[in-house]
Parts: C-alpha cells; structure tokens; sequence
C-alpha cells in the first residue's frame, strides 16, 4: 500500500512539474535581458537578475521606432472583464431561479436552449455578432464586448445557477408566497442570500474566461480598444527582426497575474461552491 501510495505521489508530482515547465520558463526568462536570451538559449538561469524587462513592458516597449505598452490594454481588459462578470452573474442567477423555481410550461425546453449555448463553437457566432454590433454601432469598442460576453456567458451562469437552486427546499418559497412575496421579493430575500457559494464560482469562472478570451477581442476590436490577449497577439506577430523574449515574458507574465491572484485566493472556494448541493 506504502509502494503503490509512493508511486501515486511520484507520478503526480512528475507530472506538475511537466505542466509547470512553461510557466518556470516564462518566470525565468522575464529576469533576463533580451541580449542575454538571444546570446544562450531560451532555457537557462538568468546570469544577472534584472526588473528592467516588466517596467519596459509596463510602460515602454519600443520596437523598430514604435514603442508599445501594456499598461492601457490592462485597463481596457479590466473595464470590459469587472461588468460583464457582473452583469452575466446577476442575469444568470436571475434566469436559473426562474427556470429552477417557478415552473413553467416550456421551462426545460427553455433551459436546453440556454445551456446549448455552452458547446456551441465560438467561431459560429462571428458572423452574428458582427451583424448586431453593426447595426448597434458598437464595433471596435469595449461596449461591444462587454455585451457579447454578458451575453455568452449566461449559459454558463444559468446552467450553474438552475443546477445549484434545484437544492433550495420548495417549502420556502411556499411560505414566502403565502407571506405574499413576489417574484422579486423571494429572489432577494430567499434565494440570494442563500448564493455565495454558486456565486462565488460563477464569478471565477467568468472573469478568468473573459480575460483569458482573445477571438472576440482579435475579431472586433483593433488598435488601442484592444483587450490585452489580443494585444499581446498583435505584439507577438509584430517582432520579426529583433526578438525580445525578456519583455514578451514579462508582459505575459503581467497579464496573467490577475486571473493568478483569482486562482490562487479563490482556487479554494471555487471548488466548494462547485460542489455545493451535489449529495442533494
């Protein structure tokens, strides 16, 4: 039993370090200059630590006569990826309450509508969204995107929600509505309270998507209304003659470190909210 739990453990802990390679690598490398990388090789130890790479990547990246830097696409990632969790959150939640506790006719047929959203490919909804960004005249703008992601994520938002509320006792709505509580009213002073462990997971989920998302930000935004994905994307295909690996890292490493800090502070609560109500 020893040997077979040793052997687990061994193989686990081979394998993060597998994963975790890039991750090293990119750190690594953040540290070192430019002129350094490009002397040796892209994996080594930084022979002098330096800093310089994340306040150039920062603020001033120059490359052939154009400098460049992350700073606004953060900003711009931050006003679109803060009000679309928040909309497609409380929109889900509505619409998964709706759907778990108050039946109505249609209501699962309604609910495989909104979850079929979930593996629908995301390539199949350019050509729509071009059209209602048109004719809404939100092309190339964070607007724009904030409506497709509030939009898109409440699939996922709902699914978790509905999943989640089925578990709330019926007879408390029973009493609310013979209290005389309302729609609204039940939804506020029942239903919400009860949510922070659904909640808590369907905000993770949807800032870390929406930031780490780069199709929709490629496809209908250029320039300066660039979320940071894409930005980083249009740095990478940029670079031809010079290669600047030390602060390509570090603002990749910068960009990252938001949905980092959501992993690392709210790794633990996603997991019991995704888990809450499962036995019943």
């Amino acid at each position: 039993m020893k040997r077979a739990r040793l052997i687990i453990y061994a193989a686990l802990i081979v394998l993060a370090l597998l994963f975790l390679v890039p991750l090293g690598v990119v750190v690594v490398n953040s540290l070192r200059s430019s002129q350094e990388i490009a002397a040796t090789s892209m994996i080594g130890w930084p022979r002098h630590l330096s800093f310089a790479n994340y306040a150039q990547a920062w603020n001033q990246f120059c490359m052939a006569e154009h400098c460049w830097g992350i700073e606004p696409y953060m900003l711009n990632s931050f006003t679109l990826a803060i009000p679309a969790t928040i909309l497609s959150t409380l929109l889900g939640a509505l619409a998964g309450y709706s759907i778990a506790l108050w039946r109505f006719r249609g209501d699962r047929v309604i609910f495989g509508l909104v979850a079929l959203g979930v593996f629908l490919p995301e390539q199949m909804k350019l050509i729509p969204w071009v059209v209602v960004l048109r004719d809404l005249r939100l092309m190339n703008t964070i607007a724009g995107l904030i409506l497709i992601h509030t939009v898109q994520g409440m699939s996922f938002t709902t699914l978790f929600c509905r999943n989640y509320y089925v578990s709330i006792p019926p007879d408390l709505l029973k009493a609310a509505r013979i209290d005389g509580a309302g729609f609204f009213r039940i939804f506020w002073r029942i239903v919400w309270p009860l949510s922070p462990p659904i909640l808590i997971v369907t905000v993770i989920f949807q800032f870390t998507g929406i930031w780490n998302e780069f199709l929709f930000g490629v496809t209908f935004t250029s320039g300066a209304n660039q979320p940071v994905t894409a930005a980083l994307i249009a740095l990478s295909a940029a670079i031809t003659s010079e290669p600047m690996y030390g602060e390509q890292s570090a603002a990749v490493l910068i960009a990252a470190l938001p949905t980092l800090v959501v992993y690392l502070f709210g790794g633990r609560y996603f997991l019991r909210g995704l888990t809450a109500g499962a036995v019943k």
